[in-house]
């Protein structure tokens, strides 16, 4: 009996479900709901004593440029201090759009500790009383996403020399692959376009670096193309091209010193200087190029690398004579992880740009250009691994290296570093050591071809998700490259070594 009221039982339940409809199993979806605004913060502190410092008083709040050079850095005296640097990153996405556009801004809030109080201007406001105005507008631009794989930029954003959109691309990624801001790494108005394909992307770029004035043909403009193909999930190489119209002369740039091919600033930036003198100049560059890369930052694997090839074409003309331009430089970066964490690597960095002999006076410039000859700091390559010889990134007021640009005052550069990274507690105490060497393919005047030698140490402390607690050290031994007064900031002898010792506090926040 009991067997057939079970039959029953079942029967009447498989009725019911069978009566009942799809609207009865209804699933919610929910849409993610789009924030209107993000924010992400970069707070960083340093204290540093080094032997660098600059003579001149007026530059002791920002000294950026090439040890030794026109920003009057010099070695043998002992300097103390601590820098301070806050940068908010803000987006706002109205719901209205639907991720349609966005306005994306950062700012720059930089001092050093007991600079200056109770008044305006960049980098200072660290003094006793404070209350200083001290806001720098990085970016600020609009993103329109009319396809999820489709975006443009137009405003005050990043003029960097790589493919990737830059407000969704870590920073490990950016200085790693492409042109590695070696060639462009700096802030500018303009619009760029990604189109970004599943295994190849697009950009293009206009941008104007100087207007100067309105009704005149006196502006500086720069343009880009660049494609990038995925041979695989972990090999990618492209092809660029990059176009620069200077009709400015110099006109606009930093302070009194000028932009461009005839300008102060080279000194500053240890960039080579055409030296026209009072003469009128026009001028028109290409870059062209390929960058290519394979797991740089070894998540795929044990053994990765990346690299760019490119040369420098063009003409700078006055009325009396016409320079032709043909430079080239290239890079290799192989990296292995020994160990079964990510930070157990080694990487060997490897840099070349041709240089110049005879000056202009054969009408000829043989070496390199970048960014660098327009702006302070126009191209920033600090991923290397190296503190003294090439520049490094943990900075706030004070960016300097002994070769600041890799045209190396159009002497030309072979350098190369060798940097170990091991984690001594998985994931929260990590050491790294560097050695580095440098080489002027071409000799100053008085001077040998060896820049220096580096070493370096590193450790640093996790103490919470992306904060960072940082001890470093580093030694730069000097070759015989500074017994030229060209390049020794006219000293009758080779100056003294430079060392530095810091400590820093790091913490991205979102």
């Amino acid at each position: 009996m009991k067997k057939y009221l079970v039959l029953i039982f079942l029967f009447l339940f498989s009725i019911q479900l069978a009566a009942q409809t799809e609207a009865d199993f209804v699933i919610e979806k929910k849409k993610e709901e789009i924030k209107e605004f993000k924010f992400i913060g970069y707070y960083f502190i340093r204290s540093e004593v080094a032997n660098m410092y600059a003579s001149n008083e007026f530059l002791k709040g920002q000294v950026v440029g090439r040890l030794f050079g026109g920003n009057t850095t010099k070695t043998g005296l002992t300097s103390k201090f601590t820098e301070q640097r806050f940068i908010p990153i803000i987006a706002y996405t109205p719901k209205l759009f639907d991720g349609w556009a966005t306005m994306r801004m950062s700012f720059e809030f930089d001092w050093t500790w007991g600079d200056a109080n109770y008044g305006a201007g960049g980098n200072f406001g660290g003094a006793f009383g404070a209350d200083f105005v001290n806001m720098q507008t990085q970016n600020l631009y609009v993103e329109f996403r009319p396809q999820k794989n489709f975006f443009v930029n137009a405003g005050l954003g990043r003029i960097f020399d790589n493919i990737r959109v830059p407000a969704y691309t870590p920073t490990d990624e950016l200085v790693n692959t492409g042109y590695r801001l070696a060639l462009w790494g700096s802030d500018g108005v303009g619009i760029a376009a990604f189109y970004m394909l599943p295994n190849q992307r697009f950009k293009a770029g206009v941008y104007q670096l100087y207007e100067n004035n309105v009704q005149d043909d006196d502006d500086v403009s720069l343009y880009e193309l660049d494609y990038e193909y995925d041979f695989s999930i972990k090999s990618s190489a492209g092809l660029s091209v990059y176009y620069l119209s200077d009709r400015a002369n110099g006109e606009g740039g930093v302070s009194i010193l000028g932009q461009g091919l005839n300008s102060g600033l080279s000194n500053y930036n240890g960039v080579f200087n055409f030296d026209f003198g009072t003469e009128k100049y026009t001028a028109d560059i290409f870059w062209i190029g390929s960058h290519f890369h394979s797991d740089p930052l070894l998540r795929q694997g044990r053994f990765g690398y990346s690299g760019f090839v490119i040369s420098n074409l063009g003409q700078a003309k006055t009325d009396n004579r016409t320079i032709d331009i043909a430079g080239m430089a290239a890079n290799l970066r192989l990296a292995y992880k020994y160990g079964i964490n990510p930070n157990d690597f080694i990487a060997l960095d490897g840099i070349f740009t041709s240089g110049d002999e005879k000056n202009i006076n054969d009408g000829k410039y043989n070496g390199f250009l970048t960014g660098n000859n327009w702006t302070a700091p126009g191209a920033v390559f600090f991923s290397h691994g190296l503190y003294l010889l090439l520049p490094h990134g943990n900075v706030v007021n004070r960016f300097m290296g002994a070769v600041i640009d890799i045209q190396n005052l159009g002497y030309g550069l072979s350098a190369a570093s060798l940097t170990g990274h091991y984690d001594l507690i998985p994931h929260k105490l990590r050491a790294k050591a560097g050695l580095g060497i440098g080489m002027s393919n071409v000799t100053p005047a008085g001077g040998g071809s060896m820049i220096g030698t580096e070493f370096n140490v590193n450790l640093r402390y996790t103490l919470r998700v992306f904060m960072d607690l940082e001890l470093h050290a580093a030694y730069l031994k000097l070759g015989d490259f500074y017994d030229s007064s060209v390049v020794n900031g006219n000293s009758a002898t080779r100056p003294e070594d430079p060392w530095t010792l810091f400590a820093s506090f790091k913490w991205i926040m979102f």
